[in-house]
């Protein structure tokens, strides 16, 4: 019994979670993620649009960071739901200001811009959101985290642990794999629209020399024709934004008025007005 107990106490962890663990939050929360996504923007915009963060596979790779560091960090925050709001609230607002510098940096991606909000600082928290993550903190460590608990018990009894851990392997490999891959197809995908002229953007010049590399390389214009064209960038990422050399924050599905960047329009939003609501 004492061998088994020093045997858990030697596991190596990252705040405070098995390795196994870790990634098994991270994969889970990344898909409730994309589902409480998808599902806001049925609710505010009527239609069913994608919101994952990559071109493959059912993720929202934020709620999968930002689950995994809370759940760890608010460790220290269980006093009462003081505490853990006040953690939430940090702790969130942290990890959504560095999440969308990585995506402006490394991907050249803005997935979100709070520059028109109250309280916000360069865009990338607000006051607002903040609040809510304080909130999303209480109901997190209070009650869904024990819910997803349950369910890799669940998981750990139905089936094989190595077959579980196999799985977990390979689905970080593939979400890796994704991730380099969204980010030379947004590579591409901001290449054409410099060289159309639609938006002039930040790193303009950089961006000429991807296109004419793309025109040069035989086959990858052909490919990018038929898997990353256009369209399927536009309705993978209908949120899409980027920064003119004026500075100013455009959304690129408003230079592309000719395709449907959702897949299927369920209802329309009473208070939508064409000069409101841009499609």
């Amino acid at each position: 019994m004492k061998n088994k107990e020093t045997k858990e106490k030697k596991k190596f962890t990252i705040l405070g979670m098995t390795i196994w663990k870790l990634l098994a939050y991270f994969i889970i929360y990344s898909v409730l993620g994309y589902l409480i996504e998808t599902l806001f923007g049925l609710v505010t915009k009527g239609v069913i649009e994608s919101r994952k963060s990559f071109i493959y596979g059912p993720f929202c790779a934020i709620y999968g960071v930002g689950a995994v560091i809370m759940i760890g960090s608010l460790r220290h925050f269980k006093k009462n739901n003081f505490t853990l709001f006040f953690g939430g609230f940090l702790i969130g607002s942290i990890v959504e200001y560095f999440v969308s510098l990585f995506g402006e940096m490394m991907l050249h991606v803005k997935w979100w811009d709070y520059s028109n909000m109250p309280f916000n600082l360069n865009g990338r928290i607000c006051v607002y959101f903040s609040i809510f993550w304080g909130i999303l903190a209480i109901f997190l460590m209070t009650y869904i985290n024990k819910k997803v608990d349950m369910l890799i018990d669940w998981l750990k009894q139905k089936f094989n642990i190595k077959l579980l851990k196999t799985c977990t392997i390979l689905l970080i490999i593939f979400m890796f794999v994704d991730c380099i891959y969204t980010a030379v197809a947004l590579r591409m995908f901001y290449a054409r629209i410099e060289h159309s002229g639609l938006i002039q953007m930040q790193n303009g010049e950089q961006y000429l020399l991807d296109y004419e590399e793309i025109q040069n390389a035989p086959g990858v214009n052909e490919f990018m024709e038929k898997y990353l064209n256009d369209e399927v960038m536009l309705k993978t990422f209908p949120n899409l934004k980027v920064t003119d050399i004026n500075g100013n924050v455009v959304l690129v599905k408003e230079v592309f008025p000719e395709i449907q960047p959702y897949y299927v329009r369920i209802f329309t939003p009473r208070e939508r007005n064409r000069d409101i609501i841009q499609e």
